[in-house]
């Protein structure tokens, strides 16, 4: 890597601040002064500016990983349960859930260790849709239907319009698409609340243009480039 974007992917400026500070002879290189701007450098060679040793920013990852059943969306848990972090054991980098899914929503859960994307995806004005996948008692009536379109109130928040389409009515039951652009604390479940359906299984089957697809429960998959810029430009 060459040492002006060595210095900037470290934070601490940018590179054409990191050319200023080269020519500058404020970069040292393993020891000695280095004022060459096309010198090249690794993870070996210890790298300081005015005085302090600094490193290159870690590598970015970024997956999607099918939540299971009885997993709670944070990185530790007092409570000694069992987090989404036990399922990315394998990976070295410290990764962040984007968002949250609850104890019992299975489904699309993306991670990374881009903290600034991270966030920027997590503040509600980034009202991406989120597409769910729900199993509810009862039969579900257009009126039904119609009310978690325009909107219901789910305890003093009244929530946005909602995409929704039957899927399959049985006799007892049905399974409901419905997508969302909020991401209240158990939203979808307490939409089919106030509207006369409990819901029995729910799954995330979609973040944006970010698809589940066939990922088995448990496992992940690095996103492609594309899925990245994608999130990226949202």
């Amino acid at each position: 890597m060459r040492l002006n974007r060595y210095i900037a992917s470290a934070g601490i400026c940018s590179r054409r601040k990191a050319d200023e500070l080269i020519a500058n002879g404020n970069v040292k290189v393993n020891g000695a002064v280095c004022t060459e701007f096309g010198t090249d450098v690794t993870d070996e060679d210890r790298v300081s500016v005015n005085g302090r040793v600094i490193e290159a920013a870690e590598k970015k990852i970024y997956i999607a990983l099918n939540k299971p059943a009885g997993y709670v969306t944070t990185m530790s848990d007092d409570r000694d349960r069992l987090t989404v972090a036990d399922l990315v054991t394998d990976i070295p980098q410290r990764l962040f859930p984007v968002g949250r899914l609850d104890y019992n929503t299975t489904g699309l859960l993306i991670m990374t260790n881009d903290g600034e994307l991270a966030q920027r995806l997590s503040h509600p004005s980034h009202e991406v849709y989120k597409t769910y996948v729900a199993e509810v008692e009862g039969v579900i009536s257009d009126a039904r239907i119609g009310k978690l379109r325009r909107g219901v109130d789910i305890g003093g928040f009244v929530t946005a319009p909602a995409r929704v389409k039957i899927l399959k009515q049985k006799p007892r039951t049905a399974i409901v698409e419905i997508s969302i652009r909020e991401g209240r604390n158990r939203q979808v479940r307490k939409m089919f609340a106030a509207v006369g359906n409990r819901v029995r299984s729910l799954e995330r089957v979609a973040i944006g243009e970010i698809i589940l697809g066939r990922l088995l429960a448990g496992h992940y998959r690095k996103l492609t480039k594309e899925e990245v810029d994608y999130l990226k430009s949202l």
